[in-house]
């Protein structure tokens, strides 16, 4: 027998969800990145879930879920719980079917997440300090009243609608041969797996999937080793729309049969993809969805020793904070070597600020910021602490006004590079 056939989703079940959601959400374009191709050595395309209906990929499995709702359990009304992009979704797809919907969300959510969720006029509930907290009420709610929990991947109907994506993908670019995207609880990465593979099978050809998760929220890799799902102690990423510190059971079960890798990166390569997507691309792209690009960027494929010739990244949404933004652009820019901060102890005595002005401009870098401290405790009598913020053009550059200052006698302490 297949073994794609005794899945907890097939091909079939996608086609459905597929037909289902005709009319209903966004087929999101299909972007080339001539620059990220240029690094990696192939063609490299981004899917733009980023600019779907609800800002993310959510809304295909919150819709196919809830309308295959009976008319009773439509009355009964859903509940879910979210940090963000599952909430809109199944705030979206709840308009558009008539449901009332009730989103617990954790206290600390961003501001324009709130929002956006209850213009789609579904009440919000802000209870606890993280998505756990809340998922543990809306459950409990659901208990309480009869109402449809709305789980965000570890459905069946979720993971079908998620893997319409990779059935537009095969259309947009039918010689696709390897595919990325970003899982946390796994609802994506196993709906797209069932569709490619599937249709990989049909046509005879191999295409690759491989799931990118953060380091620091990567339960995929130690439950595969395990096979079993395998809870982390802790999650800590800014890419809050993959921060689930446990696998789905259905995802889980169809990833580990299906997908060829699943690989990590770091915080600082998520911020360099950002920036990338930002200035490159023109796009404005979350940190959960800027993954796959993070890992073409740190050279994971090659790593794995493949070498695609058609690679498509799933940028999975664009709801991100514009606070949370601003501090990514600095630690983007930080680690592209593009904005340097030092901290230098000097005689308290004129002339000295203006000495290093000099140096910092003949180099051609551009100061952003001066602190000027006298007191202080690691501050002796007669001796000033300056710490200059400054952009530069990366490392070598970075390097190049480090250097240029030691020549003239002082000595700058690096605190961001």
């Amino acid at each position: 027998m297949n073994a794609l056939s005794t899945l907890a989703v097939t091909l079939d079940d996608v086609v459905a969800a597929q037909e289902l959601l005709e009319g209903i959400i966004a087929k999101t374009p299909i972007e080339q990145s001539r620059a990220l191709g240029q690094m990696v050595g192939g063609d490299v395309y981004f899917k733009c879930e980023n600019l779907q209906r609800a800002g993310s990929f959510k809304v295909r499995g919150a819709y196919v879920r809830m309308a295959r709702l009976s008319d009773e359990e439509k009355r009964a009304g859903v509940v879910a719980a979210s940090a963000g992009n599952h909430a809109q979704g199944v705030a979206s797809a709840a308009k558009r079917l008539g449901i009332r919907a009730r989103i617990y969300m954790p206290l600390g959510v961003a501001l324009p997440k709130l929002q956006a969720t209850r213009s789609h006029g579904a009440e919000v509930v802000l209870h606890g300090h993280n998505v756990d907290e809340a998922l543990a009420e809306a459950k409990r709610y659901a208990d309480e009243t009869g109402a449809v929990f709305v789980h965000p991947f570890d459905n069946a109907d979720v993971v079908a609608g998620q893997g319409t994506i990779g059935l537009e993908i095969l259309e947009q670019v039918p010689e696709v041969d390897t595919i990325l995207m970003g899982v946390g609880g796994g609802g994506l990465l196993a709906g797209v797996s069932v569709a490619v593979k599937a249709k990989a099978a049909e046509l005879g050809r191999e295409i690759r999937v491989i799931g990118v998760q953060a380091e620091n929220a990567a339960a995929y890799p130690p439950s595969l080793a395990a096979d079993a799902v395998v809870p982390l102690p802790k999650v800590a990423t800014m890419a809050d729309g993959i921060a689930v510190g446990l696998p789905g059971q259905i995802p889980f079960s169809i990833i580990r049969e299906l997908v060829d890798d699943v690989v990590t990166v770091s915080e600082d390569s998520l911020a360099r993809a950002l920036i990338f997507l930002l200035e490159r691309a023109k796009l404005v792209v979350e940190p959960a969805g800027a993954v796959g690009v993070a890992a073409l960027m740190d050279g994971k494929l090659a790593e794995l020793g493949i070498h695609p010739k058609k690679t498509v990244v799933i940028l999975s949404g664009g709801n991100i904070d514009p606070m949370l933004m601003l501090k990514v652009i600095q630690r983007g820019l930080s680690a592209a070597g593009r904005f340097l901060t030092v901290r230098m102890m000097l005689d308290d005595r004129p002339g000295s600020l203006a000495t290093i002005s000099r140096i910092i401009a003949e180099n051609d870098a551009n100061v952003t910021g001066v602190d000027h401290t006298r007191v202080g405790g690691s501050i002796a009598m007669g001796d000033v602490a300056i710490t200059i913020d400054m952009e530069t053009k990366g490392h070598e550059h970075s390097d190049q006004v480090l250097r240029a200052l030691r020549a003239e006698g002082f000595q700058p302490i690096v605190i961001h590079v």
